[in-house]
């Protein structure tokens, strides 16, 4: 559960911080006092898009940070452990939204995507606002309201998986048919195969080929440079430098004896003598290596031109056209068994329906068990809310079963009847918006608690809303409390007098600018601040009087 949750610069809030308990916490205060904030202030803390316009006016960033309790075996201790963001038990979640509009969160210190700041705060925190109801209009909400109920989850992942695989397997068949007759397509196929399959592709095959070339294309130049070589290092006419070098040793092995450090200098030209002698037979070889072959120069000439031509056919360098082989290889290969895949892909397809309708009616199943019950608790609510001989009806819509839906074999469409002796209609189509709110607000306190989410935070859900039936809302919400951890944000003393823990939000200038503040309320406190939203600013004797009736009336 929530156990502290601090604020600085956000709107009109400079810093405040708040504990939490078990149970019920209200949360009050006059209209434009800043109340909502704090509900503000968990969505943003859940993912809500970053909003400049939220940072306190002459500060550069708002800050915000969540501390959570967690149970042994609480679903977000293990996401926690799941995303190495685990600390010794801890949660706290935080975030700094830029006076820029930028935004930044942390889990447990450590900065995350906002995206995964949501995924987490989704099992911690689950935030009804004042106009849910609006929401609640929208048939995918109430398929997922429906689901909540019903926990069933398990049921609707076998059937989002078999719908996935019933996908696939069609999408792979269309594609196959799309193709239509393929044998046009593998023969030119083999064709390209073949060409490519007549040339040594290697690179190493490539390479010595274009050495081959430009060596043959340079013959002449290379042989003539060689024989250069070898005049000057060792011809029989002239000075050479294997001449020049024994001169010059045999002139020095004379004076040796008068320097010790020529020596050394011997020493370094007999090692360049032996370096020489190795030049000069290597330089032989390759000279007797050398040859004007035109018949092997054309050969070499036809067989790069025939890369070239391929490379240049299929848009790649001549050392890529290996890579083009295999590609088409496999392609081929794919074709050849199209045939064979077609006739197994139909038996797979049926198997893979048989399953996703199996899974379906396992979840139609478990679907139309809560569509009843939570019928029967809404109603009731309803007809505790002051609405008389109203009722809700969950219906289940069947969809076409031909073709894989990941939501299941049907639809939700919530209808209720306001009065006694009314047809049922759909929830979208309720007229006055005061019905539609108690209407809507019967059907989520009936489906409170379906999941494991351990705090729940209602913003005014109760506006519109008065008398005995504010009466019997705050009381569901206290008996809420006894499973959950609620807060509940409101302007109406009947359910405000239900909470086990009440905080009191007022606004005053500072230093000229309006700053909200958050108080938590003692006994006395608190009855005054009910007999306030009894009465209004000016506070009655009598308004004190039945403050302390609807606080005694608490269970």
């Amino acid at each position: 559960m929530l156990r502290h949750l601090t604020i600085k610069d956000f709107a009109v809030v400079r810093a405040t911080d708040l504990e939490f308990g078990p149970g019920m916490t209200v949360i009050s205060g006059e209209t434009g006092a800043g109340k909502s904030l704090l509900v503000d202030a968990l969505g943003f803390l859940s993912g809500a898009r970053a909003d400049a316009g939220v940072v306190r006016h002459g500060a550069q960033r708002a800050e915000l940070s969540a501390e959570f309790d967690l149970a042994p075996a609480a679903p977000a201790l293990h996401w926690l452990a799941e995303h190495a963001l685990d600390e010794a038990g801890a949660c706290q979640l935080r975030r700094v939204l830029r006076a820029d509009g930028g935004s930044r969160a942390w889990i447990n210190g450590r900065a995350v995507p906002v995206s995964q700041l949501a995924e987490l705060a989704g099992l911690l925190v689950e935030i009804h606002g004042q106009h849910e109801h609006q929401a609640l209009l929208s048939k995918p909400r109430q398929l997922d309201l429906l689901d909540a109920f019903a926990g069933s989850a398990p049921q609707l992942a076998k059937v989002r998986q078999a719908a996935a695989a019933w996908s696939a397997l069609l999408a792979e068949r269309e594609r196959l048919t799309a193709q239509g007759d393929v044998s046009d397509r593998l023969n030119y196929l083999q064709h390209q195969l073949d060409e490519l399959r007549a040339e040594d592709l290697g690179l190493e095959a490539i390479e010595a080929l274009s050495q081959q070339h430009r060596r043959q294309a340079h013959a002449s130049s290379l042989i003539q440079a060689c024989e250069d070589g070898l005049a000057r290092l060792s011809g029989d006419e002239g000075p050479s430098a294997s001449r020049l070098l024994l001169q010059t040793r045999a002139e020095l092995a004379r004076v040796l004896s008068h320097e010790p450090r020529l020596g050394e200098v011997d020493s370094l030209l007999d090692s360049a003598q032996i370096q020489l002698q190795e030049a000069l037979a290597l330089l032989n070889q390759v000279r007797d290596d050398l040859d004007v072959d035109p018949v092997q120069f054309e050969r070499a000439e036809r067989r790069l031109g025939r890369l070239h031509d391929l490379a240049r056919k299929h848009r790649v360098a001549p050392e890529q056209l290996d890579e083009v082989a295999t590609r088409i290889e496999q392609e081929l290969d794919g074709l050849r068994g199209a045939g064979e895949r077609l006739a197994g892909l139909n038996a797979e397809i049926e198997a893979a329906r048989q399953a996703w309708k199996a899974a379906a009616a396992a979840l139609t199943k478990v679907r139309t068990k809560a569509a009843a019950s939570l019928a029967r608790q809404a109603s009731a609510l309803i007809g505790e809310l002051g609405m008389g001989g109203g009722k809700l009806e969950v219906q289940l819509e069947p969809v076409d079963a031909e073709r894989p839906d990941a939501q299941g074999a049907e639809r939700v469409e919530l209808l209720v009847a306001a009065n006694a002796g009314q047809p049922p209609r759909p929830l979208r189509k309720v007229a006055s918006g005061g019905e539609l709110s108690r209407i809507s607000l019967a059907i989520e306190v009936a489906a409170l608690g379906s999941d494991a989410v351990p705090t729940m935070v209602f913003d005014e859900v109760d506006s519109g809303i008065g008398g005995a039936v504010a009466d019997i809302v705050g009381k569901k919400l206290r008996d809420l409390g006894r499973a959950r951890q609620v807060l509940c944000v409101t302007h109406q003393p009947q359910v405000a007098a239900q909470g086990h823990a009440h905080y009191r939000v007022s606004k005053a200038p500072v230093d000229g600018m309006t700053q909200s503040s958050v108080e938590s309320l003692d006994a006395d406190a608190r009855r005054e601040e009910l007999a306030r939203m009894l009465g209004g600013v000016q506070v009655s004797a009598e308004a004190r009087a039945a403050a302390g009736k609807l606080l005694e009336a608490v269970d």
